[in-house]
This record gives structure tokens, C-alpha cells and sequence, in this order.
């Protein structure tokens, strides 16, 4: 299996679009779960990072950054990869907010059916992970 099958089946499991993202691409742990937990739903549900972005950064920072103390091109390596990830993302998706992708309210019971009704969880949500997967992969 693939990561980007991995991080929607992790998805579709019930894990946030953010932990999909980690864990895929580092492995499924507890560690990773817990690390990217409170990024799904746009940062802990305020709607704001798209979480699959949010767990894209976390790996890039796993993958990318240096191990103690960072100097100045350590940390210019990682920002780079995320400049560049959040570039392409947000070309791909016109931004990179998990308010402007869905569209709706995932706090309201309102929102919460529409996102289903309309199937966002699939064909946004998803699209986000599977974006998120390739430009990683672009990267390697």
C-alpha cells in the first residue's frame, strides 16, 4: 500500500487529516498521533491550517530538521521545504484554510450535516491528504 493509500485509510478510520498525513509518512505510532492531534480540523477545530498542511509541516520538520540546537541554514532547509510545500498547496486548493476549503462550519450541528450531505469529507478532505502526499513526495 502506498502512503497516500495509507493516509486516507488512516482518514477514513476516524483519525484527524492531519494525523492521516504523519503517521502515513512516519509510520503509524502512538508518537505521531499524539504529535499531530491537535492540528486536525483546521488547528483544533478553529478552522484555520488545513490540517493535512499542518501534518505535512510536522514531517518536513521530522525529515528535515537537525537534531539540537539548529543553526541558521538547519533552520532555513525546513523553512524552505515549507514555503515551498505551502506554495504549491496553495495553488493547487486557492488557499490553504480549512474555512475557505469546506466552506462550512465544522463546529455547528448545521455545518456538520452539510459536510456530510455534500460528502466534503471526501472530496475535499481528502484531496487535501492526497495533495499533501504528492508535494512531499515531489520533495524526496
Amino acid at each position: 500500500m502506498n502512503t497516500t493509500d495509507k493516509a486516507i485509510n488512516f482518514f477514513r478510520a476516524g483519525y484527524s487529516c492531519s494525523q492521516a498525513v504523519l503517521m502515513a509518512c512516519s509510520g503509524e505510532s502512538d508518537s505521531a498521533s499524539r504529535t499531530a492531534a491537535a492540528f486536525g480540523g483546521g488547528m483544533g477545530r478553529q478552522q484555520k491550517t488545513c490540517g493535512a498542511v499542518t501534518g505535512a509541516y510536522i514531517w518536513l520538520g521530522m525529515k528535515y530538521g537537525t537534531a539540537g540546537l539548529p543553526d541558521e541554514s538547519d533552520k532555513e532547509r525546513v523553512y524552505d521545504k515549507v514555503r515551498v510545500f505551502n506554495t504549491i498547496f496553495t495553488e493547487r486548493n486557492g488557499t490553504d484554510q480549512c474555512s475557505d476549503l469546506l466552506g462550512e462550519d465544522l463546529n455547528s450541528r448545521e455545518g456538520k450535516a452539510r459536510i456530510r450531505a455534500r460528502g466534503l469529507s471526501e472530496k475535499v478532505c481528502e484531496k487535501c491528504i492526497r495533495d499533501a502526499i504528492e508535494i512531499i513526495e515531489s520533495f524526496e
